[in-house]
């Protein structure tokens, strides 16, 4: 399998490329700064450079050639403004959407965030509440192509040491879930076609990856 990964050095990126080459697959990253490259190649992944927020889908499309799958896991990241929130959450997110379609790519995994339904509470920081809006957004374009989409919800994120077991469904309780784990149900969801079409919600919990993520497709 050829998996492409937007925000292709980003924590959750690099375990995901680490994870596929590891089993043999071929994880292609893309980067923004050419600097970050010697980080993909240590993790065995083919680093390219390609600055979502000025590419055109063209540009974008020629690097998904052969792609089995793109993965959408790029995020403006702290310290970032609310603008770069949209540029980056929402419209890199379509672009790659875009650029997929363009290249006849079909599977395409979103890594968005628990929380994103409910309207920011008043009183919230804006860039976080710009984060939550862009990362809706993002999900109701996906939603709305013809593609095979899986939208992933992981609640908040930990450093911790993966366990292997986790909460996974429609709706669940909020929760911590490891980077680690949030990369390994990604690996299960590119294996599992049937997880097309769901948008599903991930926590910490106490079902192994591969169970919890066959059950999500039978609810």
């Amino acid at each position: 399998m050829r998996v492409v990964i937007a925000g292709g050095h980003g924590k959750i990126a690099r375990l995901l490329e680490r994870d596929l080459t590891e089993r043999g697959d071929s994880a292609v990253g893309l980067i923004r700064n050419p600097e970050q490259a010697a980080a993909l190649r240590a993790v065995g992944a083919e680093p390219v450079v390609c600055d979502l927020e000025d590419a055109e889908v063209a540009e974008v499309a020629a690097h998904l050639t052969a792609a089995d799958a793109v993965v959408f896991a790029a995020g403006a990241g702290p310290g970032s403004g609310a603008a770069r929130k949209d540029t980056v959450d929402r419209a890199a997110a379509a672009l790659l959407a875009d650029a997929a379609t363009s290249a006849g790519v079909r599977r395409y995994l979103l890594v968005s965030s628990m929380g994103v339904d409910d309207a920011p509470r008043a009183g919230t920081d804006e860039v976080w509440a710009a984060y939550l809006r862009a990362k809706k957004a993002a999900e109701d374009d996906l939603t709305g192509r013809d593609l095979a989409w899986t939208v992933l919800r992981p609640g908040r994120l930990t450093d911790d040491e993966p366990t292997g077991r986790i909460t996974l469904d429609r709706h669940v309780p909020r929760g911590d879930i490891s980077r680690a784990d949030v990369a390994a149900v990604l690996v299960a969801l590119l294996d599992e076609p049937r997880t097309a079409g769901l948008t599903l919600e991930l926590t910490a919990g106490p079902d192994p990856i591969g169970q919890a993520v066959r059950a999500a497709t039978h609810r």
